[in-house]
């Protein structure tokens, strides 16, 4: 029988988003919070910015919060998830890993190429991976939670230069992980990952010509991405419209295929 309900509601839920202090994910805890989650702002350092997500949220109606941790450091992650879990809101059901190495416009963007590997090591795979599993199994205990990781709509086939590699190697990695521990954690924990494709953030607000017409010819709908639209995505595979979906890439690139 088909009832009229609210498309992607998320009311009653608590939500955890990672990287939520700019971009991607920014964008992605404001449409969840616009859906009606109350949501936890992460951010490494970025409090200033952090704060005004959370106010931003907090006019809506929502309960909003931010942690600070930097998710490369084992004992920063493991006080951030610990706080994550424990407060005064209920347990997490929407766990988003966003956070990443920002290699183009983040001060990382000048290290050396081991380095940068290294540190998209550390805080992009290790650190995604070992927050999935420990708020997995947590969930898995509760009996209900789902986990959107990032991926890269590139990462299969590749891309020439130093950050084609090195995105390529850590997205590879998180994209295998999120369908093995989809399985992992079935069924009552869904796992999930979006891959979007060229995206308007920090990097392509300021990308030359060149790459600008880069992006137009390899986009058939002929636009860059914007943040909102991996949000809204993101907003789908978190909710109960959803729930037959697990072990998943989704790529959110306006069409491309290569």
């Amino acid at each position: 029988m088909f009832t009229q309900s609210p498309f992607a509601n998320l009311v009653d839920q608590v939500a955890v988003v990672t990287g939520a202090s700019s971009g991607i994910g920014r964008s992605i805890a404001m449409e969840l919070a616009l859906a009606g989650a109350d949501v936890l702002v992460h951010c490494r350092s970025s409090t200033d910015a952090a704060e005004q997500v959370a106010n931003r949220i907090s006019e809506l109606g929502n309960r909003a919060r931010v942690l600070t941790a930097d998710l490369g450091d084992d004992d920063d992650r493991m006080q951030f998830a610990d706080a994550s879990w424990d407060h005064d809101w209920g347990t997490p059901t929407i766990w988003v890993n966003n956070a990443g190495v920002d290699l183009l416009t983040g001060e990382e963007a000048k290290l050396a190429y081991s380095e940068k590997l290294h540190r998209l090591y550390e805080v992009d795979v290790r650190g995604t991976v070992l927050l999935s599993r420990d708020i997995g199994r947590r969930m898995y205990d509760a009996g209900r939670g789902v986990i959107l990781n990032i991926g890269w709509d590139q990462a299969a086939q590749g891309m020439e230069g130093d950050s084609g590699e090195l995105f390529a190697t850590s997205k590879n990695a998180i994209m295998g992980f999120t369908r093995s521990l989809a399985l992992s954690l079935a069924p009552k924990v869904r796992v999930n990952a979006i891959a979007p494709g060229w995206i308007r953030t920090a990097w392509g607000e300021q990308a030359s010509e060149e790459w600008q017409s880069r992006v137009l010819r390899e986009t058939p709908l002929a636009r860059w991405g914007e943040p909102e639209d991996i949000a809204k995505v993101a907003r789908f595979l978190v909710s109960d419209d959803a729930s037959f979906l697990t072990g998943q890439i989704i790529n959110v690139n306006g069409g491309a295929v290569r």
